[in-house]
């Protein structure tokens, strides 16, 4: 194996902590006749290594394949980048990527015998027939394991270094490499010099036809995000209204939707807005469609953080990215707080929006292209999304008590709402007999 790995090139900057250069360092000396204790519990440090990482991606069957598929997914080199950009082309990278997949052919078929033998452990055969424990879909990501196992047994199968070239460079081009290939959505972390993404693998599920009415909202949204998603002109979106009407489930839908025509989501909090240049920095030049989405945005009257939204939005001296929109959300149209002593410094009379002090603070939404409304449901409207929910939830009650308990539950529990709606259902299901 140490001989094999000496020969990558583009894969070859792996690090010499990684797992694949420790373990062809432990065979070597195995196979130099090294003392067999120590060997052996350096040999378990790098199994658990595998089993910890295969827990947290939801690796199964070979965990020794699904690693080595995990490395070719995660890889950052000229041809990974390449291939994510413009797919497989003619070039005389090509010679050196198929160089590297023959060796990861070998390596996907690797005969542990020798050192199994030698530390008297059946570890690596055990990795490599390996059934996971069944495990609840929020404790995994669930996007990494899809999409390392039907890599993994693809590669598997390929004959040669030609099949995984082509396997590989399919790949790039659909998904990408690294982080962003493997997941939809991320929140941001700043480390040391540096953004860290960090991937949310909970996420739910949820669609745009799974929200209950504002048919008009959803349209509109589906028309600019599929705009953008083509190449063509799209604005950054603001939806604003009551709370509990289903704009932040909205965005999360989009997600679900259109992953796999290359949309991402970036969640970033009011107190990140600093970091917001140098996140554009870090993903105009990948291949794939960002929303910086903000969730419940607004501004109390002493906070200035929304000026640095306002200069990546429109306005600054670097334009934003034609592969970024962002995607807020508000229970105020306007965001930033308005009080009655902005009108201080109005210049006519009876225009509040002509003030210097209102005009600035106004500017903000003004820089959302679109604005969409969620109103909150009317008694009528709400009843029927209580009626729908129930049908797709199988709860089995008279109508006319589903309505009455949902009534009198809308009182107690913060008004007509499609959240208000799905937590009545809730309590139903989880046994509830009297809102």
């Amino acid at each position: 194996m140490y001989q094999e790995i000496s020969h990558l090139l583009l894969y070859g900057d792996l690090g010499e902590d990684s797992i694949l250069v420790q373990l062809a360092g432990i065979i070597q000396e195995c196979k130099e006749g090294g003392q067999k204790d120590a060997l052996l519990r350096r040999a378990y440090a790098q199994v658990k290594r595998i089993l910890d990482l295969s827990t947290v991606c939801g690796f199964d069957e070979n965990l020794w394949q699904c690693y080595l598929t995990w490395i070719l997914m995660t890889n950052s080199n000229s041809f990974t980048r390449t291939c994510e950009r413009v797919g497989a082309s003619e070039g005389s990278v090509n010679r050196f990527a198929k160089s590297d997949f023959a060796v990861f052919c070998r390596l996907f078929h690797y005969d542990f015998t020798f050192i199994e033998s030698y530390l008297d452990t059946d570890c690596f055969t055990v990795l490599t027939h390996y059934k996971a424990i069944p495990k609840r879909e929020r404790t995994y990501n669930h996007d990494v394991s899809r999409q390392v196992g039907g890599l993994r047994r693809a590669l598997a199968e390929a004959g040669d270094e030609e099949e995984m070239f082509s396997l590989l460079t399919g790949y790039y081009r659909q998904y990408g490499f690294g982080v962003f290939a493997m997941n939809r959505a991320f929140r941001l972390r700043r480390e040391g010099k540096g953004l860290e993404f960090l991937p949310i693998s909970n996420i739910d599920g949820v669609v745009l036809e799974d929200l209950i009415g504002c048919e008009k909202q959803k349209r509109e949204l589906r028309r600019n995000t599929e705009a953008f998603l083509e190449g063509r002109p799209a604005n950054n979106v603001l939806l604003y209204g009551d709370a509990g009407t289903g704009k932040s489930t909205s965005v999360k839908a989009l997600i679900n939707e259109y992953y796999d025509q290359g949309l991402r989501m970036i969640e970033i909090y009011k107190h990140q807005f600093g970091e917001l240049s140098a996140l554009l920095g870090e993903i105009k030049n990948r291949n794939y469609r960002f929303l910086i989405f903000i969730d419940d945005l607004s501004f109390e009257e002493n906070e200035v953080e929304y000026k640095f939204l306002k200069a990546v939005i429109e306005g600054g001296v670097e334009t934003r990215p034609e592969n970024v929109l962002i995607y807020a959300t508000s229970n105020r149209r306007h965001l930033v707080r308005e009080t009655w002593k902005d009108k201080a410094d109005m210049e006519h009379d009876g225009d509040v929006h002509r003030s210097d002090t209102m005009e600035e603070k106004l500017s903000l939404a003004s820089r959302f292209g679109v604005a969409i409304n969620y109103n909150a449901p009317t008694p009528k409207e709400y009843r029927e999304i209580v009626l729908a929910l129930a049908e797709r939830a199988g709860v089995e009650m008279e109508e006319s008590r589903l309505l009455t308990m949902a009534n009198a539950w809308e009182v107690r529990h913060g008004g007509f709402s499609g959240r208000t709606a799905q937590q009545f259902i809730h309590y139903l299901q989880g046994g509830g007999e009297d809102a």
